[in-house]
């Protein structure tokens, strides 16, 4: 960007016209009393005789996702926990709403400090975005009329009302799109970063502005359908397999979903999604703001940021709803200058570039840092892109090789690729099986339908160029005519329960069963952070990834029959001096 224009945007009148006002809250109920998500683990057959059978309703279908959203008429929560208890299902959830991550600002720092403050003068100089790189904006809808964004706006969809109308219901989309791709240099309202990017506007929120997990992941699908670069999700996703799910079909179709960190300035457990960048906030003095915990990849600024109001005006917002389309609009320049970079590499040349904030290297507070908008684009067309004609590895973890099983077994896949695996097959005595497209790559397999002897497993895994890895077969005997009915013995051997931890903690667990331990997994609060196949049984802990306080530890060991036992403690993280 030429100097000269640098200095008139810096001498723009600071006017602050409106001051945007959005709840707070982060979770409420389903769309539709009493419905959740379900998806069956790959194998089962006729999934919806067997949702019939238990007494619910299909209400849709995402056939993409082979998600099914289900109504009950019992009570939500006894349900789900039944169904989450089945190894047919791969996983159970509410429909839950979500609400946008906005809060209200009445102050103001300047006329678009953000963009000077991430560089983005010096990476307009490379790329002010391209026409091919579409923004898709996952929100209230879009304000067709406004000066700012009407040019730049491409026809979508409305999933709340199944129709094309994607009008703002409420200023909540109409700002975020603001911040990625608001027209800009045209001597009017503000600037972008991205401003040479077109939207696709997908409403996605009833009219109280909540989305639904389902209207999220349907409208990612449709993003990704319709060549959509970058997707802006400006809802706290704390959760959410289906939404999981539909963000990889979106990185599958080349292309990156991010999303607000929220603002509830709390701790969030939630374990980092490979498929969502998860996106906290900074004030103009790079002090971090909103939530935190081990799923924040990344941070932006996020307060008294100047952007475009529903109705034609301009205002002042803040919030981690904002941060989110900065960090998108920065991707979509990324990917304008380099179109052949793959999702990966574009999330790597923006963490690699990002300001590091907080402590050094990542923390649970800013991510990988603060975007740098200039770094990012030097770096990026600097950058190879990444050759695609290396075959995924992949690899059966369980069950062993030479292990007896019976009843229903959960076969379990490691799959990895240099660009990424979109989806591992499963293939039993040579014959096709069932796929999964997300990882963690699970499969069920009722072993009573097959007759007791040796069968064949094998696994292959393929990335989205066609090549295709294959795993080495395994060999496992079905008996199911006298079953071992028999519990592991499983303890922890350290820490001590109760104990005092700080720093990385190995974690140590004996286990023993007259069949055979088929796997250990590790749990932190609930959440699994790794499963051991061999042992010794260990996981090396790093508590600075928690708050400091009471954490529990579980660990459960598995036989080849699948039988199961669990040894729990609770240990006080201490990492504060």
């Amino acid at each position: 960007m030429p100097k000269a224009m640098r200095t008139l945007f810096a001498l723009i009148p600071s006017l602050c016209l409106t001051l945007m006002m959005f709840p707070i809250a982060t979770v409420f109920q389903g769309e539709s009393e009493n419905c959740f998500l379900v998806k069956f683990t790959p194998g089962v057959n006729n999934p919806c005789s067997v949702l019939a059978s238990l007494g619910l309703e299909v209400v849709e279908e995402i056939p993409e996702l082979d998600v099914f959203v289900v109504r009950t008429p019992t009570v939500l929560q006894s349900v789900e926990h039944a169904l989450s208890r089945d190894p047919r299902i791969d996983f159970v959830e509410e429909n839950l709403l979500l609400a946008s991550c906005e809060v209200p600002n009445d102050q103001y720092y300047g006329f678009e400090w953000h963009l000077q403050k991430i560089g983005a003068p010096d990476a307009w100089d490379i790329s002010q975005g391209n026409p091919n790189t579409v923004v898709a904006v996952l929100d209230s809808g879009v304000d067709p009329r406004h000066a700012d964004l009407a040019p730049r706006l491409l026809s979508g969809w409305n999933f709340y009302d199944n129709n094309n109308d994607t009008s703002d219901v409420t200023g909540h989309g109409t700002a975020v799109a603001g911040v990625a791709s608001a027209v800009t240099n045209n001597s009017i309202g503000v600037a972008s970063i991205a401003w040479q990017c077109p939207i696709l506007p997908v409403k996605v929120t009833d009219p109280g502005g909540y989305a639904s997990y389902s209207s999220l992941s349907k409208g990612l699908v449709y993003a990704a359908d319709k060549g959509a670069k970058v997707a802006v999700v400006s809802f706290g996703i704390y959760g959410g397999s289906a939404l999981s799910s539909a963000a990889k079909y979106f990185m599958d179709k080349g292309g990156l979903v991010f999303a607000a960190g929220g603002n509830t300035g709390g701790y969030v457990s939630d374990p980092d999604n490979p498929y969502i960048v998860s996106v906290s906030g900074t004030t103009s003095s790079d002090q971090s703001w909103g939530s935190y915990g081990s799923y924040i990849d990344l941070s932006a600024p996020c307060s008294a940021m100047y952007t475009t109001i529903k109705g034609g005006g301009y205002g002042n917002v803040g919030g981690t709803s904002f941060s989110a389309p900065l960090a998108a609009g920065l991707a979509a320049l990324v990917f304008s200058a380099n179109p052949s970079l793959t999702p990966n590499q574009v999330e790597q040349i923006m963490e690699s570039t990002a300001v590091d904030l907080g402590d050094p290297g990542y923390d649970v507070y800013y991510g990988w840092g603060r975007i740098n908008a200039s770094k990012a684009l030097k770096t990026a067309v600097g950058t190879t892109p990444i050759g695609n004609s290396t075959p995924p590895s992949v690899a059966i973890a369980s069950p062993l090789n030479g292990t007896t099983v019976s009843g229903g077994v959960t076969v379990k896949a490691d799959a990895s690729d240099n660009v990424g695996v979109s989806r591992v097959e499963l293939y039993k005595d040579g014959i096709f099986f069932a796929s999964d497209a997300v990882s963690p790559y699970e499969f069920y397999w009722d072993t009573t339908g097959d007759i007791d002897g040796s069968h064949t497993l094998l696994a292959k895994a393929c990335d989205s160029a066609g090549n295709v890895g294959q795993s080495s077969p395994l060999a496992v005997t079905v008996s199911n005519t006298a079953a071992d009915k028999t519990l592991p013995v499983v303890s922890i051997l350290y820490p001590s329960d109760g104990g005092k931890v700080s720093g990385f903690v190995k974690i140590q667990a004996s286990a023993a069963d007259a069949s055979g331990i088929s796997r250990v997994e590790f749990y932190i609060d609930g959440v699994l952070k790794s499963t051991a196949y061999s042992a010794s049984y260990a996981y090396l802990w790093n508590t600075k990834s928690v708050k400091d306080g009471w954490h529990m530890i579980s660990v459960k060991a598995y036989d080849s029959f699948g039988n199961y036992s669990e040894a729990k403690i609770t240990v006080y993280v201490s990492n504060k001096k």
